[in-house]
């Protein structure tokens, strides 16, 4: 399965310092069935250069289909800077964002969902759980249009 929005494929982005939870994040992704290209970064600068390219306009993601799964703990930023800069722009703002991270305070996660945050889980996730949860995204997104974000 891959995720798409009408013909456009759904990339992955995914921002993990971690190299041993991104490699189990892509793993249950893959086991859920979701096949769509996935782009791995381990800090927040090389992943805003990435969605908002040079300048930091957004106009490189102007015709991307993206969800981002974002951890909070990075070794240059936070990952609320991340979410802020993404949701301020207009170009990334509807992109969906999950936010995977090992904090569970209740006002960062009101913080996140405020900021425009889609998901919050909270690592170490229940493995069994998070692939159903990336398995149910799959299918949210196989049925459902992501917003242009232009």
């Amino acid at each position: 399965m891959t995720m798409e929005t009408a013909v456009h494929p759904v990339c992955i982005v995914m921002i993990e310092d971690d190299e041993g939870h991104a490699r189990l994040i892509e793993r249950n992704i893959r086991r859920a069935g979701v096949n769509n290209e996935i782009v791995p970064f381990r800090d927040g600068t090389s992943a805003l250069a990435y969605l908002l390219g040079p300048g930091g306009t957004g106009e490189a993601s102007a015709r991307r289909h993206l969800l981002v799964l974002l951890d909070l703990n990075l070794p240059d930023m936070t990952g609320i800077d991340i979410l802020e800069r993404i949701k301020a722009n207009p170009h990334t703002r509807r992109s969906p964002v999950v936010v995977l991270t090992t904090t569970d305070d209740a006002r960062e996660v009101q913080r996140c969902y405020d900021l425009g945050a889609n998901v919050y889980i909270t690592k170490p996730v229940n493995y069994e759980g998070f692939s159903n949860a990336i398995r149910q995204l799959g299918l949210f997104f196989s049925v459902m249009q992501v917003p242009e974000n232009s």
